[in-house]
């Protein structure tokens, strides 16, 4: 790898971290990768999408994909860099501009020898990571239509730069939100017996809430339940008749997602009828628990060791990741490179190093290659059967 084209990524990347834009309102981020990829005689493909870019690489029956999103978050940027963020109260806080650098590279080095490649990679540059819309919509417009294998990636500032991580089988978490409304009668502050005290219940619902995920549920199973926010009142002497509170819900098992939630609204609604109010709960998906196909992590492990990486096997992550819904429907991998940040994901400060991005660049043009290759090698030996 050359300096060159390591400075050539990392100008691009710090082009999207000045200029980032939210879920589904990608306009500019995906002008700007048209004109890169265009510029390198990538060819863009056509599908019905807004924001986002699909493109392609090579020839064949062989088809896999390599997938980054280029979505920011709601967050004001206080990292001081001189390339930070320019539009007020957007930033790349969790590095999807580092992603979409990486996936730029790997292109750049997959069309040099484009000639040669046994199959094709399929770029997915998509948009709405954040909100679990992008894969959804990429789907919906076929894009992952006749894929046989799809790998992505996520920057982990907990690790040093350098260090690769991934596992087999389930990696990370599902990520569902709830709101939860408390209504009863309103009273003045010094006559608490006129009313419903909500907020009252509310503190009680919320402490009961943590003690079900402590206690009844095995402390084995990996499961985070987080009240976030909480809105009530609106002066100092008025016992409020609503409280609004909300959180998220984080697992790796199905079944025991589905019992918390039940367990949730059941447990929410008693504990507030008893004291006679009432209770609305609103529960919201997010992202499913993502499933690594096994022998494909083993396979990106593989090539992450051969190109000079530190392999571990990654630890459960409770972070929530819409590259799980492909990986419902295509067998693939999702593997984590070390970022060394000091600041963590989605913080204001958030600073990943930037020397990560060449390497990985190279690192997922080497898988697309090797697992092109071992896909033709599957298809010859079953036709040979």
């Amino acid at each position: 790898m050359s300096d060159n084209f390591a400075a050539q990524l990392i100008k691009w990347r710090r082009t999207l971290h000045s200029w980032p834009e939210l879920s589904n309102k990608e306009l500019e981020t995906t002008a700007r990768i048209r004109e890169w990829l265009q510029a390198a005689d990538i060819r863009i493909l056509d599908y019905p999408i807004h924001t986002g870019v699909v493109a392609e690489i090579g020839q064949g029956e062989q088809l896999i994909a390599l997938r980054a999103d280029i979505d920011a978050l709601p967050i004001h940027e206080q990292t001081q860099l001189a390339y930070a963020s320019k539009n007020d109260g957007v930033m790349h806080a969790c590095g999807h501009d580092i992603h979409t650098s990486v996936i730029l590279g790997a292109a750049l080095q997959l069309k040099a020898r484009e000639a040669t490649l046994p199959g094709r990679v399929r770029l997915f540059f998509q948009p709405g990571e954040e909100n679990c819309t992008g894969a959804k919509q990429f789907i919906k417009a076929g894009a992952l239509d006749g894929i046989q294998a799809i790998f992505g990636m996520h920057n982990e500032p907990g690790l040093p730069v350098g260090t690769f991580a991934t596992r087999g089988g389930a990696f990370y978490a599902n990520a569902d939100r709830f709101i939860i409304n408390i209504h009863g009668k309103g009273a003045h502050a010094a006559h608490p017996e006129q009313g419903n005290d909500t907020i009252v219940l509310a503190s009680q619902v919320i402490q009961a809430l943590q003690a079900l995920a402590s206690r009844s549920f095995n402390t084995l199973d990996s499961l985070v339940l987080s009240i976030t926010r909480i809105d009530a009142g609106k002066t100092w002497n008025v016992l409020p008749e609503k409280v609004m509170f909300g959180g998220t819900l984080r697992t790796h098992d199905v079944k025991v997602r589905e019992q918390v939630q039940q367990r949730v609204i059941h447990l929410v609604k008693s504990l507030v009828e008893a004291s006679g109010g009432t209770a609305e709960v609103s529960w919201t998906a997010g992202p499913p628990v993502l499933i690594n196909d096994e022998n494909w992590a083993r396979v990106s492990a593989e090539v992450a060791k051969e190109s000079g990486y530190r392999v571990r096997t990654a630890d459960l992550h409770l972070g929530g990741e819409d590259f799980a819904i492909y990986l419902q429907k295509v067998p693939g991998a999702f593997v984590s490179i070390g970022s060394a940040s000091e600041f963590g994901l989605h913080h204001d400060s958030f600073n990943p190093d930037e020397a990560l991005i060449a390497p990985a660049a190279h690192y997922f043009s080497q898988l697309a290659e090797h697992a092109l290759t071992l896909l033709r090698e599957n298809a010859v030996q079953e036709s040979t059967v």
